[in-house]
């Protein structure tokens, strides 16, 4: 048994829940903020069967595209000011980050 930690960005959650629903895969999808921009994600928990991992990882690529942003960094509040950046920069945002971890017993009550 396995466990997928998928975090994705917000835009792509609605989606990627539609399609697990629709392969029969069962989640829980947790509120989560990245550190980096400080913008909403959504951490999806989903217990498989070790056999069904490349199915959900598939889904979660297929459903989860990444894509550029204009972001204006935020000002570092009691931070050291040599490595703020005053202007908008290009990052990539969206996609997903997948941890896929090893199971030692699940329970269901």
């Amino acid at each position: 048994m396995k466990l997928v930690v998928a975090v994705v960005q917000d835009k792509d959650s609605a989606k990627l829940a539609q399609n697990l629903v629709k392969a029969n895969i069962r989640a829980t999808k947790l509120a989560s903020t990245g550190g980096f921009l400080h913008a909403g994600n959504t951490t999806f928990l989903i217990g498989t069967d070790d056999d069904k991992v490349d199915d959900v990882k598939e889904i979660i690529q297929h459903s989860c595209k990444a894509r550029e942003q204009v972001v204006a960094p935020m000002s570092p509040m009691g931070a050291s000011m040599e490595s703020y950046i005053p202007y908008p920069v290009n990052v990539q945002v969206g996609g997903a980050t997948v941890f896929v971890l090893d199971v030692e017993q699940f329970e269901q009550f």
